[in-house]
C-alpha cells in the first residue's frame, strides 16, 4: 500500500476528521473558544487561523495518506500563534522550539508507524527553516493504545515513543522536547511494521476517500 505526507493546506484542511476540524482549543485563547463553540462558527475560526498562520509563518501541519485516504495528521506553530500554549503550567515553551500541538491518526492504522513518520515530516520541515526543536504538552493520565491523537492532546506516552524526552515535569501536562537532529537520524525501521499492519486490513470501508489532491 502507498503512504504519502503532504501539508496542511486551506484544501486538505477539509480532510481532518470532522470534530478536529472544528476544534479552535489551540487556536484561541479558552475565553473566545468557548464563545467560538457556544455562538460563533469555530469551523470558520479554524479556517481563519489557518489562513493566517499560512501567510504569516508558513505550514502549520502534515497529513498522511495511505491509498489515497487520510489516516492521520499532526498541526504545529510557534507558541506566539497558539494563544492556549501559555495556559499550561508547564508553560512557557522553549524560544528555540515550534510547539506540535495535536497528533492524530485513526485508530486502525494505530501502532503502525504512521505517528513517527508524521513527526519526521515535520522534522524536516523545521530544519529547512533553521528550527532546532519541536516541543509537545502531553497528558500524563490518558491511555496510549486509546492515541491515535484522541482529544486535543496526545498521550505523554505517544511522544515519548517517538522519541521525545520530558523538559518539565507534571502529573497531569508534562511539556517535551525533540531534538530535530535525533529525529532526522532515525532509519526507517517502521517500514515493516507499517507494511503488515495494512497488509492485514481492508481499510477501505473505516476511511473515506480524498477528495482533494495536494502536493508536498
Amino acid at each position: 500500500m502507498s503512504r504519502r505526507l503532504v501539508s496542511l493546506t486551506l484544501d486538505t484542511l477539509e480532510e481532518l476528521p470532522r470534530s478536529c476540524r472544528r476544534c479552535v482549543f489551540w487556536e484561541l485563547d479558552p475565553v473566545a473558544a468557548d464563545r467560538a463553540r457556544t455562538s460563533g462558527d469555530p469551523a470558520l475560526e479554524k479556517e481563519a487561523w489557518v489562513s493566517q498562520t499560512l501567510l504569516e509563518w508558513g505550514s502549520c501541519g502534515k497529513l498522511a495518506y495511505v491509498d489515497g485516504m487520510p489516516a492521520g495528521f499532526v498541526m504545529y506553530a510557534p507558541p506566539a500563534h497558539l494563544p492556549r500554549s501559555m495556559a499550561f503550567p508547564t508553560s512557557p515553551v522553549s524560544a528555540d522550539a515550534v510547539l506540535l500541538t495535536t497528533a492524530h491518526v485513526v485508530q486502525p492504522f494505530a501502532g503502525g508507524g504512521l505517528g513517527r513518520m508524521l513527526v519526521q515530516g515535520v522534522a524536516r520541515d523545521l530544519t529547512k527553516r533553521g528550527i532546532k526543536a519541536i516541543e509537545a504538552f502531553g497528558d500524563a493520565t490518558a491511555d496510549p493504545a486509546e492515541t491515535s491523537g484522541r482529544g486535543c492532546l496526545a498521550p505523554a506516552d505517544f511522544y515519548l515513543s517517538v522519541g521525545f524526552k520530558t523538559v518539565r515535569q507534571h502529573p497531569r501536562f508534562p511539556r517535551l522536547r525533540l531534538e530535530l537532529r535525533t529525529a532526522l537520524s532515525w532509519k526507517s525501521d517502521v517500514e515493516y511494521a507499517l507494511e503488515k499492519l495494512l497488509g492485514s486490513m481492508t481499510p477501505e470501508h473505516l476511511l473515506r476517500p480524498a477528495t482533494h489532491a495536494a502536493t508536498n
